[in-house]
């Protein structure tokens, strides 16, 4: 069954997961081309097939999402011409049920973002949130 969201114009639908469990589904526009289908670089070729949704524009994860935190949302690897480590480049990322903001990056994402970290320019994620910017109450609490 799939249904669309009026406010986002997302197709949401189920889907089953491993466990034989229904899971809420969301459609979301690949952020890496923006829904165009072609690498927004242009590489190999202007013609060339986006290499995160397959040429389709969009992306199918389960739901909760929330926007990707390194990225911002963008699908692109900050400071180069690749997808987001933290993505895959689809700009959104599956967040847990109880998300909270991470507590070692503020929900930045961003490793250098610590108070402690000894190179501030650095362009890797928070290895605690893996760059999502969320985490797991359970895991912020304890």
């Amino acid at each position: 069954m799939t249904t669309v969201n009026p406010e986002t114009k997302t197709q949401v639908g189920l889907k089953k997961e491993l466990q034989g469990e229904a899971r809420e589904s969301v459609v979301v526009t690949c952020a890496f081309c923006h829904g165009q289908g072609r690498d927004p670089f242009g590489i190999m070729s202007p013609l060339s097939t986006c290499q995160v949704c397959g040429g389709t524009g969009r992306r199918t994860l389960p739901q909760p999402t929330d926007r990707c935190a390194f990225c911002r949302g963008t699908g692109v690897h900050p400071g180069a011409r690749m997808t987001c480590t933290t993505c895959g480049g689809v700009g959104a990322v599956t967040a847990p049920p109880d998300a909270v903001r991470c507590p070692c990056c503020g929900g930045t994402g961003w490793a250098r973002d610590w108070p402690d970290y000894i190179w501030p320019d650095s362009l890797f994620s928070c290895p605690c949130c893996g760059g999502k910017g969320v985490v797991a109450a359970k895991l912020a609490n304890g």
